[in-house]
């Protein structure tokens, strides 16, 4: 690993905080605190690249905002970066919301300070970001070379010339100017390998409650890997592809991962993971190879790892081999139980087969997350009803249940632009969570109807007799009553209190 070359540190990374925001009393202890994938990545490229790198985890180590900006300061670097991927693809927009008051905190305690924002939502709409946010740069597609291409401009002796840095976006002569996007990194292995878990503060993260059901003491230690980057679907409501582009699905050795897992385990002692990738079960040869991999290593019987999959992905003849690899859980996404909705969507799938995956996963001793969307563009409340009951009949170890958001960089964002249907007020409302969550109506519900049948929806799920009793016998009576404090915990809607307002 190349040393950096500069007395001065080069490269301070920030994952952007907000948790209370984002999930309400929800984030004090029932959400995951993920390890911030980019950041680990960004990291690693500039790193070995030579530059000096940190990372300021604000969400992990619950920092605010003036926290934040203190840290920064005494750091001195020649550049900030502001990274705003979340830890799925549609989590990145509503972190703007605590990015931009630490950008704008590290500005007012030093205004020459040089800081760049990058990520899904800024490749998304870089124009809009920099007329918003107290930034000098931001960043189209994944960022690595930007970074790089930047540092190495800020280190010559004309630091202002920055039109030739890939994918940069900046302002020029009273407008903005967006550069080119760089190609897309290749060889996962050598430029992205995010080997820079000594930046981290490890004894900081948790896995989500459900996943450690039967043992909510195994929650910490806890990391996220990837395996690959990118997606080859194109759901109408998933802006995963925003700064990847076409042609964008990647995947790094099997090799790779089972050393970085066997890292994790005997470095740090996790034995509790989530594999990140939007898609882990597509290649069969892929999966085949980490799986294998992990059980050469022998330790594969103590992991706990889950890892999301589609349906019509999830091959019955892989299932033992998972599971023997050590993946618990497969999260998978199912959306709607209205085939007329999942076909608008781009998700044609039949009920009956995901009935019977679902049987076969769980036969398999895999546990099942079933992941719904309560108003996609086709949705009514008998459609929705639907899907409620799909979820109910299934009867998965764990769900979620969405509303239909339109995130920047999808297609139903487009749509929504060209419709002028209502899109939330602030990027804090695009939280599935939180307090100013709005989703979108639909062509035949206002978004108040959609929310509040999410949120009934969480509570008639979770407090069945029928899932309780399952859990029950499945994971202990200790789980059971922990689901049922957790039903306790009410979400307040500033639009469902807007809507009572207006009827009384």
């Amino acid at each position: 690993m190349a040393e950096a070359t500069s007395e001065r540190l080069d490269l301070v990374l920030i994952n952007p905080g907000g948790r209370d925001r984002i999930y309400q009393a929800l984030g004090q202890d029932l959400t995951a605190v993920e390890p911030p994938l980019w950041c680990r990545l960004l990291a690693s490229y500039v790193r070995r690249r030579g530059y000096g790198v940190r990372i300021i985890d604000s969400e992990a180590e619950n920092w605010g905002p003036e926290t934040v900006a203190e840290r920064v300061v005494s750091l001195r670097p020649r550049l900030v970066g502001m990274v705003v991927f979340g830890h799925q693809p549609s989590a990145s927009t509503q972190m703007m919301a605590g990015a931009g008051e630490a950008c704008a905190a590290i500005k007012e305690r030093d205004p020459e300070q040089k800081l760049i924002i990058l990520g899904g939502h800024v490749s998304a709409l870089p124009e809009r970001t920099l007329r918003e946010e107290q930034v000098d740069y931001a960043a189209v597609g994944e960022g690595p070379q930007t970074l790089q291409q930047l540092l190495d401009v800020l280190r010559s002796p004309a630091p202002e010339r920055v039109e030739g840095v890939a994918g940069l976006a900046y302002r020029r002569d009273g407008g903005i100017v967006v550069n080119p996007m760089p190609p897309l990194i290749a060889d996962l292995d050598a430029d992205l390998p995010g080997d820079t878990w000594d930046l981290l503060p490890m004894e900081r993260y948790r896995a989500h409650n459900w996943q450690c059901f039967g043992d909510l003491a195994s929650r910490m230690p806890y990391a996220s890997i990837y395996t690959s980057l990118g997606c080859p679907y194109k759901c109408t409501f998933c802006c995963i592809n925003a700064p990847f582009g076409k042609s964008n699905y990647r995947m790094r050795s099997a090799e790779a991962v089972v050393a970085e897992v066997e890292h994790l385990y005997r470095g740090y002692g996790v034995r509790t993971f989530k594999i990140i990738d939007e898609l882990f079960v597509l290649n069969d040869r892929h999966v085949r190879g980490i799986c294998e991999g992990l059980v050469a290593r022998g330790f594969a019987h103590e992991l706990n790892i889950w890892a999301y999959a589609r349906p019509d992905t999830v091959k019955p003849a892989q299932l033992s081999l998972l599971r023997r690899a050590g993946i618990r859980w497969l999260a998978l996404g199912i959306e709607s139980g209205s085939k007329k909705v999942r076909d608008e969507a781009d998700k044609s799938l039949r009920s009956d087969d995901i009935k019977g995956i679902v049987e076969q996963i769980q036969k398999a001793g895999i546990h099942v997350i079933g992941n719904y969307i309560f108003g996609l563009p086709e949705d009514d409340l008998d459609t929705m009803r639907e899907t409620l009951d799909l979820a109910k009949e299934l009867n998965t170890e764990f769900a979620n249940f969405y509303s239909g958001m339109a995130y920047p960089g999808s297609r139903l964002y487009e749509t929504a632009l060209q419709q002028n249907w209502d899109l939330p007020e602030s990027w804090g409302g695009y939280s599935q969570h939180a307090y100013d969550a709005k989703p979108l109506p639909t062509k035949h519900l206002a978004a108040a109807e959609v929310l509040r049948f999410r949120d009934a929806a969480f509570q008639e799920y979770f407090t069945n007799a029928r899932y309780l009793d399952m859990v029950a016998q499945r994971f202990g009576l200790e789980t059971r009553r922990h689901l049922e404090a957790m039903t306790r915990h009410k979400l307040r809607r500033k639009l469902l209190e807007q809507v009572a307002v207006g009827a009384g």
